[in-house]
């Protein structure tokens, strides 16, 4: 798309809406067209579903396959998002003028023409290592201030923030798609430190349709390091309900992760997608026991840091497999002694967190799954511990499903220690993988059915505008004909006799726009009907005059304009 003299105002948004002082007008001239070709933008799925479909194929679905890191690389050349704005031009528009009527005057503006888009900016376990992920995790109690921060850019509507262990995305509505995710990326950069040029090394980018799937896909769990693991449906609807209530959490993106939530209980009820699976939690401690003698898996003294959802998890995987006594250090005594009630026949002992090191000297292997934002065991912290029996290995396993890390990589660096995290759990989870594939292929095709829905449901908000500026329309014709007939009618009619006048005239008006609305209106499932909805609402606009484009744009900055002023 090329950028001409008409995206004019697109380009200066940030001057029109945020200064007090006159704004520049855009000259033919100065304007240079920055041509961004399909060929030049390297999104996964922005050319179309079918490669989008390859590639995620490729990928295995989730498998955890080994190839993925250099399959998939989704990112936009630097030179495409830093798209220069035009030049201003030599003669200055009146300083009298609002910012919104400067709009209304000038060259048409690119978002009366095209509707916001979904877009997702996200790095997940297949494309970026932890190293980096961890860095851009933001906790749970967070992520309001943050969707806040996203909504305060300029180019950003909705926004939501789905952060876990194996991913860090973004969801945000976007006035623009490219000023959007470079506003987004230089976010990102912000908060982690991350220099903006790795980021675009390791993120994708998918934008409405592909944008909405991938979402369903990873509350199906198709996305999952596990395929169709449970634990990414809960934390897609804690998105929902944190984001409940919050200013920016918008109809768009509250929609499609409602929806969301909807598709992933529909592929687990209607596939068995989920029979088998296994959690990241139970391939930890698949993996702990690869790494020992078989001849002492019964024998192996087990430690667990931290009793949150991972932690119990852990508990009962190492249950499951014979496991009969461990440790478990917490910062408190109560989430222990509950798992201790459940599980009454196993030996639970609970240590608080200060006796954290001693339990580690006398443990083989180590599980670490809690919140803490910096490393419980780094190399120095390790070098001195006892030495594990050569019975169990020799070596103390460290197994870390943390994210950010609570184990440093520096840990390997030891003779006598082993550290794993999240990224090697892939070696797990690589097993039976043409079975997995099989069953994601039964759960895409709900996948694909639900996203036509979901922009079928969208495309049909685009006439509420339209049904309101109708309305408004009709009123302001009846009100003044009221006006007209009751001044006519003398000052000395009863009330009775005003409330029946003004009865008739609306019950007059109802019934004239009844037609049109049920015009305006569909329940986004049949794609003729949304079609010809949106035609009609193309025909009103043009017969009455209503410029609903505009109006949604004025909405749009107003609201952006209260925003900064809050």
């Amino acid at each position: 798309m090329a950028v001409s003299t008409t995206a004019f105002a697109g380009a200066k948004l940030e001057t029109l809406l945020f200064s007090n002082t006159a704004a520049a007008a855009s000259s033919p001239s100065a304007a240079a067209s920055v041509a961004a070709s399909p060929a030049q933008i390297g999104l996964f799925g922005k050319v179309g579903r079918p490669s989008r479909r390859s590639l995620q194929i490729q990928r295995g679905f989730g498998l955890g396959l080994n190839s993925v890191n250099s399959t998939i690389k989704c990112e936009v050349s630097s030179n495409v998002l830093e798209t220069t704005n035009a030049a201003s031009s030599s003669s200055a528009r009146s300083p009298s003028l609002s910012a919104l009527e400067q709009l209304k005057t000038s060259a048409a503006d690119r978002y009366t023409k095209e509707r916001s888009s979904i877009v997702v900016i996200g790095l997940s376990i297949h494309t970026t290592p932890v190293e980096m992920r961890e860095k851009l995790a933001i906790p749970e109690a967070e992520w309001p201030r943050a969707i806040a921060e996203l909504c305060g850019l300029n180019h950003i509507e909705e926004a939501a923030v789905l952060s876990t262990c194996n991913r860090m995305e973004i969801y945000v509505v976007a006035l623009s798609q490219h000023r959007g995710v470079k506003e987004v990326t230089e976010w990102m950069s912000k908060i982690s430190g991350i220099p903006v040029s790795e980021i675009c090394k390791h993120r994708f980018l998918l934008y409405n349709n592909d944008a909405t799937q991938h979402l369903f896909e990873v509350s199906a769990g198709l996305d999952s390091l596990v395929l169709g693991e449970g634990q990414i449906l809960a934390q897609v609807k804690q998105v929902v309900k944190v984001g409940q209530g919050v200013m920016g959490f918008g109809r768009n993106i509250s929609g499609l992760f409602k929806h969301a939530i909807a598709v992933g209980k529909r592929v687990r009820t209607e596939t068995n997608i989920a029979a088998g699976a296994v959690s990241v939690s139970s391939a930890a401690v698949e993996l702990a026991l690869m790494k020992l003698p078989e001849s002492s898996h019964a024998t192996a003294r087990m430690l667990v840091i931290g009793a949150g959802k991972m932690g119990k998890l852990v508990i009962k995987h190492l249950v499951a497999k014979g496991c009969t006594k461990m440790v478990v250090v917490n910062r408190s005594e109560e989430k222990v002694a509950a798992i201790q009630e459940e599980m009454k026949d196993i030996e639970i002992i609970y240590k608080p967190l200060d006796e954290m090191m001693n339990c580690t000297a006398e443990a083989d292997v180590v599980f670490t799954s809690t919140s803490s934002e910096t490393p419980l065991f780094m190399k120095e912290n390790v070098m001195d511990l006892p030495l594990v029996d050569p019975s169990v290995g020799g070596l103390r396993l460290f197994v870390d499903i943390s994210v950010p890390r609570n184990v440093g990589s520096c840990v390997n660096d030891l003779e006598t220690a082993r550290a794993y995290n999240v990224d090697d759990l892939k070696e797990v989870v690589a097993a039976n993988k043409e079975d997995r594939l099989r069953k994601a292929m039964e759960a895409q095709a709900i996948i694909v059915e639900e996203s036509k829905q979901f922009e079928a449901w969208r495309d049909s908000l685009e006439t509420v505008p339209t049904i309101k500026k109708l309305r408004a329309y009709a009123e302001r014709i009846r009100t003044a004909e009221l006006e007209k007939c009751l001044s006519k009618m003398g000052d000395d009619i009863t009330k009775k006799t005003r409330r029946a006048v003004d009865d008739l005239s609306r019950g007059i008006v109802n019934k004239l726009l009844h037609g049109p609305m049920q015009h305006l209106r569909c329940d986004g499932s049949d794609s003729r009907t949304l079609t010809e909805t949106l035609e009609n609402m193309h025909a009103l606009n043009r017969m009455f005059s209503l410029e609903t484009e505009i109006s949604v744009l004025e909405q749009k900055i107003r609201a952006k304009v209260e925003q900064t002023q809050k």
